[in-house]
């Protein structure tokens, strides 16, 4: 049968499972081969980057030519390869919002095929929105600065660590707009190439997990940008439109992470049951809360660019959750595994420590809650 003589919305769902079994043969497969070296080697996934880019795996929330805009299905996607490597999982989300930022820009030099080329994996792209995700929030100042110019902008500064970057890489970037060291009360969003003139990578300290993840510091001196790299000006308007829909994708993360932890559980169950059942958070305990919170997540995926501050703060609650939720699964696999468990080699030891990722990586469990008590002062102030 023609799968155009299909109902859409069977399509669809014979398509999604497909994508989801594919992304699960890479993940346990060439994915699993390399993980360690990935972990702690600092191995860049290229291939298997590509390889998930080819199936469609980290533009599924994408549209029209790009892909069924299907942000649920881009959140199991990564979760499937977060379940086998949280690094990976990390790396398809920068990938993704990357993604997310060239078609919402309606610049069309970001799109038409230079979007395409981005889903394909010919280009791989992260995000350069810590700092000023942290600006927004209060927490602390930004650090590019953009001088209007003929033609476009001049940019310099410096950021302390952006993922999924190479010298022939690019990232989505935002800059207060100044006249000489006053900021004029905007921003301006852009994607940032590596390889052009004035883009400086430079090597990260060594991390205590994820070292693959391709993460450089940037410094970037009298850098110029023009019109067809320009995503947003002014850059607010633009965050405030996509906010939800880029934390939620990191939702895929923790996701993954936790059922992976799970499956450590359940690995010694036959052996070690008979006392891991004194321990708390079981893994049936542990399922059946993951399960209720992906079903949470893949609600809120049906409207991505909700724009009320509710759902928002239902994103934001949503993102916590899975972030307290990793920390909880991957320690109770450490506590369930015992000494084998404490192995360096152990898939247990590497969880524990990417879900200490997955709470600190912007926007981090504190950061989460700031803006939740922030926003929900707003919306019911006292």
């Amino acid at each position: 049968m023609n799968p155009h003589d299909l109902p859409p919305e069977l399509t669809h769902e014979t398509s999604a499972t497909a994508l989801l079994a594919a992304v699960r043969e890479v993940a346990q497969g060439p994915l699993a081969a390399v993980v360690e070296s990935i972990d702690r080697s600092g191995y860049y996934p290229r291939a298997e980057l590509q390889q998930l880019a080819a199936l469609g795996a980290m533009s599924a929330h994408l549209h029209g030519e790009a892909g069924p805009g299907d942000f649920g299905l881009s959140i199991r996607a990564m979760a499937e390869a977060s379940r086998v490597c949280g690094a990976t999982g990390f790396m398809m989300w920068c990938q993704a919002v990357c993604g997310l930022y060239m078609q919402q820009s309606g610049n069309p030099a970001l799109n038409g095929e230079a979007l395409m080329a981005h889903v394909r994996g010919d280009t791989l792209g992260g995000t350069a929105l810590s700092n000023p995700m942290k600006s927004y929030a209060q927490i602390e100042s930004l650090l590019l600065k953009a001088t209007p110019v003929e033609g476009g902008y001049i940019v310099n500064g410096s950021l302390p660590w952006v993922s999924n970057l190479g010298p022939d890489h690019s990232c989505g970037a935002i800059a207060a707009v100044v006249n000489g060291e006053e900021h004029i009360g905007r921003e301006v969003m852009f994607l940032l190439r590596c390889g052009t003139p004035g883009v400086e990578l430079r090597e990260c300290p060594s991390f205590s997990a994820m070292e693959g993840t391709g993460t450089y510091a940037l410094r970037l001196k009298d850098h110029f940008i023009g019109a067809d790299d320009v995503i947003a000006d002014a850059a607010k308007p633009f965050i405030a439109r996509i906010r939800a829909a880029f934390v939620m994708l990191q939702c895929g993360m923790a996701v993954g992470v936790t059922q992976g932890a799970i499956d450590s559980i359940w690995e010694v169950e036959a052996q070690l049951g008979h006392v891991n059942q004194f321990l708390e958070d079981r893994p049936d305990a542990l399922q059946a809360e993951l399960d209720a919170l992906t079903a949470r997540v893949m609600k809120l995926a049906e409207t991505p660019y909700n724009p009320s501050v509710e759902f928002f703060i239902d994103v934001l609650d949503a993102r916590a959750h899975g972030a307290e939720l990793s920390l909880r699964a991957a320690q109770s696999a450490l506590l369930h595994q015992g000494a084998r468990g404490y192995l360096m080699s152990s898939a247990v030891q590497r969880r524990v420590r990417e879900s200490h990722f997955v709470a600190i990586v912007t926007p981090a469990i504190k950061h989460l809650r700031k803006e939740i008590a922030r926003l929900s002062a707003e919306v019911m102030p006292a």
